[in-house]
């Protein structure tokens, strides 16, 4: 027989995980610290499995993720049923949280959200994340969707193809002539590159396809002289003030190439990431009014 997962409890373990704290999840829920620690006992014991991780602030295991995310959509679905009730405040608005990486967010989301209906009201709460790491919030239900390059959907979730980005190799043409003057494959790996952050691993990724047919090709990566620019609209314009070589959206690059601020260093070599809408299995208006403008603008704007 399944044992059943109490309301009370699953809502207590959510509190705990989004407070931090047993005692802050106690001061949130109006009870006693005590009773906070014997509902998430009583729903540990319940499920036979170790929910929390007892650090400051707690932590969740891969077990608690799954019932944390179950206690986020449940709460969900209890705010969607309230609205068709008539039970909202008046001013009262359903809430979408997605994920999405920051070159989306530059170039075509935005407009994608610009095209929700707003009856009934709709708040986005965006959370900007690489699309190699937005899963992860899905995973732990941070989030409600995500724009995320992984086809393999996150338990619970559905999937489906948004186009490809392409991205381009540019630099600013005095950049080009400084450190660049030579065979592409001999010069690239040695000239100084922009980052997003830490994680970005794209330009690497550039010099190590470039360098593939090298002895030793695949060995290389880009120079350790990196900036970094954690925005998107910043790191192509640190690319067109000439500190350094990046892959650029082709949407974002084309603009500059024509205006002869950058200049495309292998335009036989795009780089096409694909890209995907992953989403909570929800019965939700809000979230399907929001899948349904992401999957019409992503066709339009992306590559197929």
């Amino acid at each position: 027989m399944v044992p059943e997962l109490p309301l009370e409890q699953v809502r207590t373990l959510l509190a705990v995980v989004d407070e931090g704290t047993f005692d802050a999840a106690a001061a949130a829920l109006h009870v006693t610290p005590s009773a906070v620690s014997q509902r998430v006992k009583a729903l540990e014991q319940r499920t036979g499995r170790v929910l929390l991780v007892r650090t400051k602030p707690v932590r969740p295991t891969e077990s608690g993720q799954v019932v944390v995310r179950f206690a986020r959509q449940l709460a969900r679905l209890e705010r969607d049923a309230h609205a068709e009730l008539g039970l909202s405040p008046e001013d009262g608005a359903a809430r979408v949280s997605v994920a999405v990486n920051a070159d989306s967010l530059a170039t075509w989301f935005l407009t994608a959200l610009a095209r929700v209906p707003q009856q009934p009201r709709i708040c986005f709460e965006l959370r900007r994340e690489d699309q190699s790491r937005t899963a992860e919030l899905l995973r732990d239900g941070r989030v409600m969707a995500a724009v995320t390059s992984s086809p393999d959907p996150v338990a619970g979730c559905s999937v489906r193809p948004l186009g490809r980005m392409r991205y381009i190799a540019v630099a600013h043409p005095d950049f080009a002539g400084r450190h660049l003057d030579g065979p592409l494959c001999e010069v690239l790996a040695a000239a100084p590159i922009m980052t997003f952050d830490r994680g970005d691993d794209l330009q690497d990724a550039f010099v190590r396809e470039l360098y593939a047919g090298e002895a030793g090709g695949g060995r290389v990566s880009a120079s350790a002289v990196r900036h970094a620019v954690p925005t998107s609209e910043g790191f192509v314009e640190a690319v067109a003030a000439g500190l350094g070589w990046g892959m650029v959206p082709e949407v974002q690059a084309e603009p500059l190439l024509r205006a002869g601020r950058l200049v495309q260093l292998a335009p036989e070599r795009p780089v096409d990431i694909p890209l995907y809408w992953q989403q909570w299995k929800l019965d939700s208006p809000a979230l399907a009014a929001v899948a349904a403008a992401v999957l019409t603008t992503g066709a339009e704007a992306l590559r197929g």
